[in-house]
């Protein structure tokens, strides 16, 4: 079985086929749990669990689905330029919006983790959670995280915001289209995104702003927030 995976295009057309699937079954029953990217995770994991298959093997086709996924969020311009007169008359709004939301991100997911007794590597591992995974990575390294585990809760975030985002907003009185994308992008990254996009383009646009601005702050801001936040407690 481990000889079938090290096989690049049985392991791409194979994880597809899976999405696609996954995809086909949620538009069918509707159920907002089945999302797809949770349900393809799930299903692969479990066959590699079953026939007893390293990751390692996976990945080696694995790789050419991450090497695919740059140029997709390069097709994301696509949508931004289409929007661009929005995003221009709006940007104060956006900017701001952007700089509560990292800050707040990154205070209560802090302040969380500490309350339940999370050490100071699992808390700096924590902290870049709604960014897109190579920016939380790359933050995680630089102030002392453990990369691996932000990359699996940057996931799991972004797959928690594609299943209730949009819910958890309309239940908090957030019906402006723009405020709804933006939150989306900004606490669910490139998953939230993909979530708008099913929407509208429109939609998907304001997401992949929210998801840029906050990756940068996120990036520039984080080491810094942290030091304030040492301040009052023990980090």
């Amino acid at each position: 079985m481990n000889g079938i995976f090290l096989n690049e295009v049985v392991v791409v057309a194979a994880t597809f086929i899976i999405y696609w699937l996954a995809q086909r079954l949620q538009a069918k029953t509707g159920f907002i749990l089945l999302n797809p990217i949770l349900i393809t995770i799930l299903i692969i994991i479990l066959f590699l669990m079953i026939f007893n298959i390293n990751y390692e093997v996976y990945q080696k086709g694995g790789k050419y689905i991450d090497f695919l996924l740059k140029p997709a969020v390069v097709a994301l311009g696509v949508p931004l330029y289409k929007q661009m007169k929005v995003i221009k008359k709006q940007a104060l709004n956006i900017v701001i919006s952007q700089l509560a939301g990292c800050i707040t991100g990154i205070v209560s997911v802090v302040l969380i983790a500490k309350l339940m007794g999370a050490s100071r590597e699992i808390i700096f591992s924590l902290t870049p959670k709604s960014v897109t995974t190579p920016i939380a990575i790359e933050i995680s390294r630089s102030i002392g995280g453990i990369a691996p585990l932000t990359a699996s809760v940057v996931i799991v975030v972004g797959i928690f915001g594609a299943v209730f985002g949009y819910t958890i907003l309309k239940l908090t009185g957030v019906k402006n289209p723009m405020s709804q994308s933006l939150s989306m992008g900004n606490a669910a990254h490139a998953i939230g995104t993909s979530k708008s996009m099913e929407f509208s383009p429109a939609f998907g646009a304001m997401s992949s702003i929210g998801m840029i601005v906050n990756g940068i702050f996120t990036a520039i801001l984080a080491p810094y927030v942290l030091k304030l936040l040492g301040i009052w407690i023990e980090l």
